[in-house]
């Protein structure tokens, strides 16, 4: 059984840090693009980040460009976003995804999905 399982999240300070993680199980992610996406309640699951399985082309979201990382270590089968300078407007629940067949922004293109961790950033 495949099995993504995201960590990190919490409640921080605007302006605060984070570091999201996401562990694979089940199958190896080495060769699959692997990415971050957000929900807040209400609206749609929004893209925040993607990296290829290479760690060679990385894309944000215009909101988090400048202030989150990607990363991945395809030793361990995981993928990290770090988030600094968070502002409330970040307050959302988290997924990690895997394996997407089309678009990388796009959440529906995507096969595997986390369960989600929030993130609460005060003001």
């Amino acid at each position: 059984q495949v099995q993504l399982v995201e960590s990190g999240g919490g409640l921080v300070q605007a302006g605060g840090s984070l570091r999201l993680s996401c562990a694979a199980s089940g199958r190896t992610f080495s060769r699959d693009p692997m990415g971050w996406f957000r929900q807040v309640p209400g609206k749609e699951r929004e893209f925040v980040a993607v990296m290829s399985w290479s760690g060679s082309s990385t894309y944000y979201a215009d909101s988090v460009k400048g202030r989150f990382t990607i990363s991945r270590d395809n030793a361990k089968n995981t993928v990290y976003l770090q988030m600094n300078s968070l502002k409330p407007e970040d307050t959302a629940v988290y997924y990690c995804a895997a394996d997407p067949e089309g678009s990388w922004r796009n959440p529906s293109d995507y096969a595997y999905w986390g369960q989600g961790t929030q993130v609460t950033v005060s003001s």
